[in-house]
């Protein structure tokens, strides 16, 4: 089946008694009950399919799990409460029987750095960073390392390089490592991880697959080998997602191609008209004719489909002239977040970079100048009329 059709039906309709809901319900039940207590021991040991207590399972999560395994073309899937909670699980689970070391892209979301130098190198999991769309480093750091797990965007957060992910995971594949990819910015309709040779997928649910703006929660898409470690440390750590969070995510995830669609259409055409503006020195978006990992591109993505999320730099602009030009915005909603169907726009060196020294921004190409763009589904004609009054 299409992706379309995929994430209308994926995971619903699931017989209750005698009839079947068209859309999977609510569930808040903490725990669950069946006639005997045979059957609820046998549900526990997993010879039964069924549900004990909510930290575990719950019919609205295993349906939104279930939908989000078909789109990425898993073995299984995890749904937690956040975007980081999914990368840390998906860390944790790669490195149960592995060396405690990571190799990792050095253009990540700026909490992801901070996951890796302030959370998990104070228990001695140390992270060897990367130019991860540089073949031969990332093979010489793969083999100088022996890392447990190699970490990478599919399309980096905010200067939107794109690694040669398949041939990373033959990569790590050889090194008997596990490859971790976030998925956030490309969703499965662009790329699909797992179809490459990657072995766990992170999203943020919050962004693009719930795509509304109202629901906080993450994901992990896992091949079958790590799958069942991943559901054990779970049960154990307990980052579950709620069900009306489930619920609602599933509900934004059966628009999210046509959204999708829509806004890689319009990114296209802000793209374009950011380039020919005065005011803007430097446009990121990956239908560049000159953009750096175009072979890359051109072989792992769909033709017409280069994603919604675009950055560009301001002409002889520091952070109070990227405030002022923010300020001007009239439509385009200045928050913290992406991927909703409204457009929206984050200053890096402010928010999802905040933590990383002016140093570091630097070093990795977020200068002072650079906003991000994520394209809703307005009428393009519009995102670039503000775009445009801002601007002045």
């Amino acid at each position: 089946m299409n992706i379309h059709t995929k994430a209308v039906h994926a995971g619903d309709r699931k017989k209750q008694g005698t009839h079947i809901p068209v859309t999977t319900p609510i569930y808040t039940a903490s725990s669950f009950v069946y006639d005997d207590i045979e059957t609820t021991d046998k549900v526990f040991s997993h010879e039964v399919e069924g549900y004990a207590y909510a930290r575990y399972d719950n019919p609205t999560n295993h349906a939104l799990e279930e939908l989000c395994t078909t789109l990425e073309s898993g073995h299984g899937s995890l749904a937690v409460a956040t975007g980081m909670a999914a990368l840390e699980m998906a860390l944790t689970t790669a490195l149960i029987d592995r060396r405690k070391k990571i190799v990792a892209a050095n253009a990540l979301y700026g909490a992801s750095i901070n996951l890796l130098m302030k959370v998990m190198e104070p228990f001695g999991i140390e992270t060897t960073f990367v130019d991860i769309c540089d073949i031969d480093k990332v093979a010489a750091a793969i083999e100088e390392e022996k890392p447990g797990a190699v970490l990478m965007e599919t399309i980096s957060n905010p200067l939107l390089r794109v690694g040669p992910l398949d041939q990373i995971a033959k990569l790590t594949q050889a090194a008997g490592a596990a490859l971790i990819v976030d998925n956030t910015f490309a969703t499965p309709m662009l790329v699909r991880p797992l179809e490459l040779g990657a072995n766990l997928v992170v999203h943020s649910l919050t962004k693009y697959l719930a795509g509304h703006g109202d629901v906080m929660g993450g994901l992990i898409v896992s091949d079958e080998a790590h799958y069942d470690a991943l559901r054990t440390l779970s049960r154990t750590y307990g980052p579950t997602l709620g069900p009306f969070e489930a619920y609602l995510a599933m509900r934004g995830i059966k628009t999210f191609p046509l959204r999708m669609e829509r806004q890689c259409r319009n990114a296209i055409t802000v793209a374009a008209f950011l380039r020919q503006h005065a005011n803007v020195v430097k446009v990121n978006f990956l239908n560049d004719p000159e953009h750096p990992d175009r072979a890359t591109l051109q072989r792992l993505l769909p033709n017409g489909l280069h994603g919604a999320m675009i950055s560009f730099e301001l002409k002889d602009a520091g952070r109070p002239e990227v405030f002022a030009f923010m300020n001007k915005l009239k439509m385009v909603v200045k928050a913290t977040s992406l991927g909703d169907v409204h457009t929206m726009m984050l200053y890096p060196a402010m928010a999802s970079h905040r933590d990383l020294s002016p140093k570091q921004r630097e070093r990795v190409g977020i200068r002072d100048s650079l906003v991000r763009l994520s394209v809703g589904i307005e009428d393009p004609a519009d995102i670039c009329a503000d775009l445009n009054q801002a601007l002045q």
